[in-house]
C-alpha cells in the first residue's frame, strides 16, 4: 500500500477571518498568511497542514494522502491508470502551493478530490500553537481522520480498501453501513458512513493532553450553546475522548485526546453492534441524522461497547484468579470469644493470599496498584 496518511486538507471558504480565530483561539493551530485569499494552519514541523481557500467554492473539498516518494506516487499513478481512474498529474505551481515535492490529483467515487502527494515540506521555525497546547498528535499518524458519508458505501469500499489498499479497522452493517480504514497506526484515517448525501462530515484531531481538550471544551461552551455539536464523551471503537463543535464551514472538527492504535499487519476487524459511545457525545446522532439512543444503550455491556466489557469481565476475573499451581482457601475464625459458636461452628471464610481483589478494568489507573495492561491481558500484580 502506497499511501501512508492522511497529510493535508484543503477547502473552499469564504470567511477567511472567521476560520483564522477558530483555528487559532479555539483549535490551537499556528495561522499562516498565504497572501489573499489563502490561509494555512499549522500543527506541527509541516510547513501547513489545514488550508482555507477563498478561491475554491464553498462545499468544495481535497484531501491530501501522503506517500513515501516519487517512486510510490507513481506506482499508485500507474495503478489507478490501469483501473479506469483519470489521473491529472499536479504543475509546479500547484505542488509550490500545496507545500510538497509532486503530487496527482484524481477522484473517487463520491466525486471527492484526492489528491497523492510526496516530500512534504518542513517549516523553518518552530511550530507556535494559537493557544497553550501540549501540541498535535501528527508525525507519521498524520493530521488525524476525516468522515466520509456516502450514498454508495459498495462503490468506496471497492475503491479505498480494495484500490487503494486501506486497511479496515471496525466495520458496522446495522442499523447503518459504516467502516473505519487505517493506512498506518492511528486506528482509522478514514471513515465512510452511508448516509443520503456525498460529503465530509468532521475532521478530527488529536491532542497530547486531555486538558488541552478540557480547556477547549470550556472556550466551546463560553462561544454558547451553538458552537458545541457533540458533548464531551468517548467512542467505543477508538477509545478517543473528545467532543465536536461546529466550525466557520459546514463540517464539524472532533477535538479529542487517547484514541487507539492498530498493527497494520496483523490486525483483525472487529463487526460492531452500535455506534454509540461509552458516554457522553450527546447530540452526535442527531448531527449525523439519526435519533438519540436511551441511555442504558450507552453502558458497557450494550451495543458496540459488549465486545469489550467482555473483555474487561474476563480480565477481572483473571485478576480475583488464583495464583498459579493453587492454594487451598485458608479459613479464619472470628477473634471475638463465643463468635463462631453463636453462627453454629461455622467459621467465616478469608480471602487467600493467592487472590487478588483488583476491579479496575484495563487501561485504568488504581491508586494501589498502578495502571493495568493493555485490553484482554491478565493482571500482572502480584498476590501475594
Amino acid at each position: 500500500m502506497e499511501i501512508q496518511a492522511l497529510g493535508y486538507l484543503v477547502f473552499g471558504a469564504d470567511k477567511l477571518e472567521d476560520w483564522t480565530d477558530f483555528a487559532t483561539t479555539r483549535l490551537g493551530m499556528q495561522a499562516v498568511d498565504r497572501g489573499a485569499g489563502l490561509r494555512a494552519f499549522r500543527m506541527d514541523d509541516r510547513r501547513q497542514r489545514l488550508v482555507a481557500d477563498a478561491s475554491l467554492p464553498a462545499g468544495s473539498r481535497c484531501y491530501g494522502w501522503e506517500v513515501a516518494d516519487a517512486a510510490a506516487l507513481d506506482a499508485l499513478a500507474g495503478r489507478l491508470d490501469h483501473a479506469g481512474i483519470a489521473v491529472e498529474h499536479g504543475s509546479a505551481a500547484l505542488a509550490g502551493r500545496r507545500c510538497v515535492a509532486g503530487l496527482i490529483a484524481f477522484a473517487d467515487p463520491a466525486g471527492n478530490r484526492l489528491e497523492a502527494f510526496h516530500g512534504a515540506q518542513i517549516a523553518d521555525a518552530p511550530f507556535r500553537p494559537g493557544r497553550m497546547i501540549s501540541g498535535f498528535r501528527c508525525g507519521p499518524l498524520g493530521m488525524g481522520h476525516a468522515l466520509m458519508a456516502t450514498t454508495d458505501m459498495a462503490r468506496g469500499l471497492a475503491f479505498y480498501r480494495d484500490l487503494l489498499g486501506f486497511g479496515v479497522s471496525d466495520y458496522m452493517r446495522a442499523p447503518v453501513q459504516a467502516y473505519f480504514l487505517h493506512v498506518n497506526a492511528r486506528h482509522h484515517s478514514l471513515a465512510l458512513v452511508e448516509a443520503p448525501m456525498d460529503g465530509l462530515h468532521h475532521l478530527m484531531v488529536e491532542l497530547y493532553s486531555l486538558d488541552d481538550v478540557g480547556q477547549g471544551y470550556d472556550l466551546a461552551l463560553a462561544d454558547g450553546g451553538e458552537r458545541i455539536a457533540a458533548t464531551l464523551g468517548r467512542h467505543c471503537n477508538d477509545l478517543m475522548t473528545s467532543f465536536y463543535q461546529r466550525t466557520p464551514g459546514d463540517f464539524l472538527v472532533e477535538y479529542g485526546w487517547g484514541g487507539s492504535t492498530v498493527d497494520p499487519a496483523n490486525w483483525v476487524p472487529t463487526e460492531m453492534d452500535a455506534v454509540e459511545s461509552y458516554w457522553g457525545h450527546h447530540g452526535l446522532m442527531r448531527a449525523i441524522g439519526a435519533p438519540e439512543p436511551p441511555p442504558a444503550d450507552r453502558r458497557p455491556g450494550g451495543g458496540c461497547c459488549a465486545r469489550r466489557s467482555r473483555s474487561w469481565t474476563a480480565t477481572t476475573a483473571a485478576c480475583r484468579a488464583p495464583a498459579r499451581g493453587g492454594m487451598r482457601r485458608r479459613r479464619r475464625r472470628r477473634s471475638r470469644p463465643g463468635a463462631a459458636g453463636r453462627r453454629g461452628g461455622r467459621a467465616r471464610p478469608g480471602r487467600s493470599r493467592a487472590e487478588h481483589p483488583c476491579r479496575t478494568p484495563p487501561g485504568r489507573r488504581d491508586r494501589r496498584h498502578g495502571t493495568h495492561g493493555s485490553e484482554g491481558r491478565s493482571c500482572t500484580h502480584p498476590t501475594s
